[in-house]
């Protein structure tokens, strides 16, 4: 095995404790979502509901009406 320079592994190291933490950052923010959405349930709202308000709160207004347009042909494509 060739010998890695000192200076590399040090880079190298700092890099993965870097990725690690922010893995573990985001592994607390998924676990303090999944609270808000159980917070949500018990009183009363669908999770389900709410997940999907989220991600259309994320989207232009233009994709989500170009979304629900394509969505009401196949709907009546398949006569639901």
């Amino acid at each position: 095995m060739e010998h890695i320079d000192t200076t590399a592994a040090d880079q190298l190291r700092q890099i993965v404790e870097r990725i690690e933490a922010q893995n573990e950052r985001i592994a607390d923010e998924t676990e303090a979502r999944k609270e808000i959405y159980a917070e949500a349930k018990t009183l009363g709202y669908c999770p389900k509901t709410i997940s999907k308000i989220v991600a259309l709160r994320k989207k232009r207004a233009e994709d989500i009406a170009e979304e629900e347009a394509i969505e009401a042909v196949y709907r009546e494509a398949l006569g639901l």
